[in-house]
């Protein structure tokens, strides 16, 4: 009788699974996280791959939900925690050794049906669709990972890539690996490196699917982004503000922030990491707000700067213009296979917006405002706002980065950024997501009047 309550049981599950499919992140084919996993194999030089996904955690930091960790929804496609995959590239048989094929294994945890009562319905390997599910053609159940990996490397010295972390840190595999060692029976000859800087090499420009993902995320902001222009005004609060723009995007389908919101006026508009937003606006001053949302895990990255009143002020004006300019003229500058997004050399776009703030306007001393540009440029976007990717190369067909210049003045109370997101097209041409937001000072006053 127990035996068959849990056939039943777990049957009830999967087709709560099933029928809630629908309602989960929005996935790429199967496909091309299949091709993600052949050229990652190809990077590892016949290294195996071994990763693993997040777990569920309770607390504060968990607000919003489980988030899969990013690397592995790369590869995998997969939302669900506790998993692990195992990539192992094609061998050719040498002297006694034998050959092996290319391998993909997606492990799944055993169902805790106590668990699945508090935290929903969980895939198994036992269920008879896992493999459409998945993409996988093998999926096997966490707890025969070991055994797996004992098989397959043989007793050859083997290098295994997983997220090693630094000194100091954990990681996904840090008690995983862990678990895996302790017993006699686990190979003791592997090496274990880092897959990180491999998987970012790969992540550096996305393909046609994820850039339409990042769209969606990057609609859905610009959403909010205009409720804002419309609502700001003195006497209102940064966090109202905040919670506005969250609302937007969240009901354009938006999971989460894609970091946390800055709403910082006077003062706070100089400090660029600022995210109490508990101040109240007040007129005649300026408001940053770069705040963007999250859609099926991949970010957006917005920022727009508002007089709170509605209007500019000359010398706010004068710093806004400045502002836009250079980033119009790092636009203007870019070149598909030669910028970059380092700060130095010749084909630097930060230097381009650099030279720009540095040889227009002036502070209250006379003095350049160079200074006062003090962070970078650009960073990419995909999965993490502030990506994953190789800074070294030039940007090419895929790239999805920002151009954010600033300045930011405590003296006056004032900070300026704009920041747009952007992408590079097969053909090279630069595309900019956030082209249909107010960029002027005219656009910016014209949308705060409603107009």
């Amino acid at each position: 009788m127990r035996k068959s309550w849990l056939y039943l049981s777990l049957f009830a599950c999967s087709a709560i699974l099933l029928a809630t499919l629908g309602r989960a992140l929005e996935r790429q084919p199967q496909a091309d996280y299949h091709a993600r996993r052949e050229a990652l194999a190809a990077k590892a030089e016949g290294g195996a791959v071994l990763l693993f996904a997040s777990v569920e955690k309770e607390g504060p930091n968990d607000l919003y939900g489980f988030r899969q960790d990013e690397n592995f929804f790369y590869l995998s496609g997969w939302s669900e925690p506790g998993a692990a995959l195992l990539i192992l590239p094609a061998v050719a048989a040498k002297a006694e050794l034998p050959g092996r094929p290319y391998t993909e294994i997606l492990f799944l945890p055993s169902h805790n049906l106590s668990q699945e009562k508090w935290t929903g319905p969980k895939l198994g390997p036992e269920n008879p669709r896992v493999r459409e599910i998945t993409g996988f053609d093998q999926v096997k159940v966490l707890d025969d990972l070991r055994g797996e990996l004992a098989r397959l490397l043989s007793s050859q010295r083997a290098t295994v890539y997983t997220d090693v972390p630094a000194p100091g840190q954990d990681s996904n595999s840090t008690e995983s690996v862990s678990w895996l060692q302790r017993t006699n029976a686990f190979p003791t000859y592997i090496s274990w490196l880092d897959v990180r800087p491999l998987i970012a090499s790969l992540r550096t420009f996305k393909d046609e699917r994820e850039i339409a993902l990042v769209r969606k995320a990057t609609d859905a902001s610009m959403a909010a982004h205009r409720a804002a222009l419309r609502a700001i005004q003195p006497g209102v609060t940064e966090l109202a503000i905040s919670a506005l723009m969250q609302y937007e995007w969240g009901k354009r389908g938006c999971e989460r922030p894609a970091y946390a919101p800055i709403v910082g006026s006077g003062l706070y508009s100089t400090v660029l990491h600022y995210s109490d937003n508990s101040q109240t606006m007040q007129a005649g001053d300026v408001v940053v707000i770069d705040a963007a949302g999250e859609y099926s895990m991949y970010a957006s990255d917005i920022t727009r700067t508002m007089p709170v009143s509605g209007k500019f002020t000359a010398r706010q004006r004068e710093i806004y213009d400045i502002v836009l300019g250079a980033q119009q003229a790092a636009i203007a500058a870019f070149q598909s296979g030669k910028s970059t997004l380092r700060r130095d050399g010749d084909q630097s776009l930060y230097k381009v917006a650099y030279d720009y703030i540095n040889s227009h306007g002036k502070d209250l001393h006379g003095e350049p405002l160079g200074k006062y540009f003090i962070h970078g440029l650009s960073h990419y976007v995909g999965l993490n706002v502030h990506d994953a990717g190789d800074y070294a190369v030039p940007l090419g067909p895929g790239a999805v980065f920002t151009i954010e210049p600033g300045i930011y003045i405590p003296e006056e109370k004032l900070g300026v950024r704009i920041e747009d997101i952007l992408y590079v097209s097969k053909d090279g041409k630069l595309i900019n997501l956030t082209a249909d937001l107010p960029h002027t000072a005219e656009e910016v006053e014209r949308a705060m009047a409603g107009k």
